[in-house]
């Protein structure tokens, strides 16, 4: 029996209920598992067709046979798949890419607690509380903590049994009033362990309890005339009412909440957790997954809930979601707020997935600076719907006044970059007076006619710096004369001469683009490069045309003078101003007398 008729007979017994299957290699490596509200009609639409995606047909193709688990409910069977992709670590599923370990916050088990940032979990030496994807934000907890409670941040062995026999001595935390001294004495066990119960509150997100009895100690304080007592309270309380302000984000009816954002580009997809607390976010996590099939976004969304709630170990009756997952928990309610509240909660956890994204993104173009590139091609490619990545890119602008000193310029950008190496000048040679189309013609004719001739490779794209009317004198000469395949974008301009709209196709099309676009940027940068490049080579030509006219006014001066006092001064007004001695070092006595005497016609050389 062939492998192909084993899995067809496996396939037609397999039963039309929840479950979890497992797809095996010949190796018998189980290479990918998925969960099903019917197996058998899930596993099957595996074999039935041919598939859009490259990595699911291989998949296929790489199936020796497969096994299934049977379960009571889809919500069974998203736990049971989530474990087994863990612990098998399969080729083609989409993994959890969670390389960076995120800090959280550490009270110790010791008689008087320290407290502190760590990235290594280990709960036999004390309570943990996070992770935080933010590091302002574990920062900012530690900072409203020691700003509050005068906390040792020395890692003594502190024991009453070791104080009371003189162990330890104070140190300069003492002195500067950041530590109250319980190494000595100063301080009690039961009074240190009590400012550790109200800091354990705050970073649990009950800010609001401790505000309140702090408020309730001042006010008996002052009624008890210890009026400076009651300002030490005064300024725990304001600094606790300065941190509420800061840190909490909805109305505390919103309570014990989890909050999911989710994001995704072509190759991940990335998942934030918010947990809310009174109010208050006491932990807030990001993840990545790396898609390797085609798994849809309910599918990675409804794992992360399971990986997420697992992991901080979340027990919240309540799930903000920004769309819905065919994923149920008993006694959990997922809601998809549209407003109030909850939506601002979803949108700021949303902001957290995006803000991950792009850290990644750029850390990515950090380490490829070319991937910033590719990007942005891509985005021309689909934009414009081109064949292939826009990798060169020509572009073409003329420049004359009133027909005189015509000439043109092509510039070159490789992957969205200047290539000045490849740039050209071009005098205009077969048209007479200022036409700009025929100019471009004969232009791009001289360009990809020697291209043609040297078998050079073309560009992805060719850019007129123009509208309609360019674009068409373009592509009667690329596609009518040469007959060649190469797409034309226009640049139509304003009146102030910049860069208005995009404009592909023929009849062309306005391409939408917003002015602080990225791609919009690059087309206006490649414009006004090409701009500038063509003005520079006209303004060189003029300048060189009108000092040889004046010079080819003096009786013995030939072509070869000229050009030697044009080389050298680079201008008329420089070769007019210029003394004898300097020109007479240039072209001899003889012919310098002629020159200075022409400019000069009162002094003698």
């Amino acid at each position: 029996m062939t492998k192909k008729q084993s899995l067809k007979n496996q396939i037609d017994l397999l039963p039309e209920t929840p479950g979890v299957y497992q797809y095996f290699n010949e190796k018998d490596e189980i290479i990918y598992v998925g969960k099903a509200k019917n197996l058998k009609r899930r596993v099957s639409s595996y074999f039935n067709k041919k598939h859009d995606i490259a990595k699911l047909n291989v998949l296929v193709k790489n199936i020796s046979y497969l096994r299934f688990i049977l379960v009571d409910t889809p919500e069974d069977a998203l736990l049971l798949e989530n474990n087994l992709i863990k612990e098998y670590m399969p080729r083609y599923n989409a993994m959890m890419k969670d390389g960076k370990t995120y800090p959280s916050i550490c009270i110790t088990k010791e008689e008087f607690p320290r407290i502190f940032k760590t990235r290594n979990i280990d709960k036999r030496i004390g309570e943990f509380y996070g992770p935080f994807s933010s590091v302002w934000t574990i920062n900012a907890i530690l900072d409203i903590i020691h700003q509050l409670y005068k906390i040792r941040t020395c890692s003594l062995p502190l024991a009453e049994t070791k104080i009371s026999e003189g162990k330890f001595k104070l140190c300069l935390e003492y002195h500067i009033k950041k530590c109250k001294g319980p190494c000595e004495g100063l301080q009690s066990k039961e009074d240190y362990n009590q400012d550790i119960d109200e800091i354990r509150q705050i970073i649990k997100g009950n800010a609001n309890e401790i505000s309140k009895m702090l408020l309730e100690k001042m006010k008996k304080l002052a009624a008890k005339f210890r009026f400076e007592e009651a300002n030490e309270i005064k300024q725990k309380y304001d600094l606790i009412e300065n941190y509420k302000a800061k840190s909490i984000v909805a109305n505390s009816v919103v309570n014990n909440t989890d909050v999911f954002g989710y994001e995704e580009d072509e190759s991940s997809a990335y998942v934030n957790i918010l947990r809310i607390s009174k109010g208050s976010i006491i932990q807030g996590y990001t993840i990545e997954y790396r898609k390797q099939l085609d798994e849809t976004k309910e599918d990675i969304l409804a794992t992360a809930i399971v990986e997420l709630r697992e992991r901080l170990e979340s027990t919240s009756k309540e799930i903000i979601l920004p769309f819905p997952v065919d994923y149920n928990i008993s006694g959990v309610e997922f809601i998809f707020p549209e407003r109030g509240d909850r939506k601002k909660l979803l949108d700021l956890s949303l902001q957290n997935v995006k803000q991950y994204k792009l850290e990644k993104l750029k850390q990515a173009e950090k380490l490829n600076p070319d991937q910033k590139a590719i990007r942005l091609l891509t985005e021309m490619q689909e934009k414009l719907q081109l064949d292939k990545l826009p990798m060169t890119i020509e572009a073409f602008d003329n420049s004359n006044i009133s027909g005189s000193d015509a000439v043109a310029a092509c510039v070159v950008f490789k992957k969205g970059k200047p290539s000045k190496k490849d740039y050209r000048k071009y005098t205009i040679k077969t048209v007479e007076g200022p036409d700009d189309y025929a100019s471009m013609k004969e232009v791009v004719r001289r360009r990809y006619s020697r291209m043609i001739e040297e078998e050079s490779e073309f560009p992805d794209l060719i850019v007129a710096d123009g509208g309609v009317g360019q674009m068409e004198a373009i592509r009667k000469v690329v596609e009518d004369e040469l007959n060649l395949k190469i797409p034309i974008v226009g640049l139509a301009k304003n009146t102030k001469h910049k860069t208005r709209e995009l404009l592909f196709g023929f009849p062309p099309k306005e391409i939408g683009m917003k002015p602080n676009e990225t791609l919009f940027i690059l087309m206006a940068n490649i414009q006004e490069e090409v701009h500038r490049f063509a003005i520079k080579f006209h303004r060189e030509k003029r300048s060189k045309t009108q000092t040889a006219s004046e010079l080819d006014k003096i009786p013995g001066i030939g072509e070869k003078t000229k050009n030697e006092l044009i080389a050298h001064f680079k201008s008329l007004k420089r070769i007019k101003t210029a003394e004898f001695s300097d020109i007479e070092n240039i072209i001899g006595t003889h012919r310098a007398s002629k020159v200075y005497s022409h400019f000069n016609p009162n002094l003698k050389a």
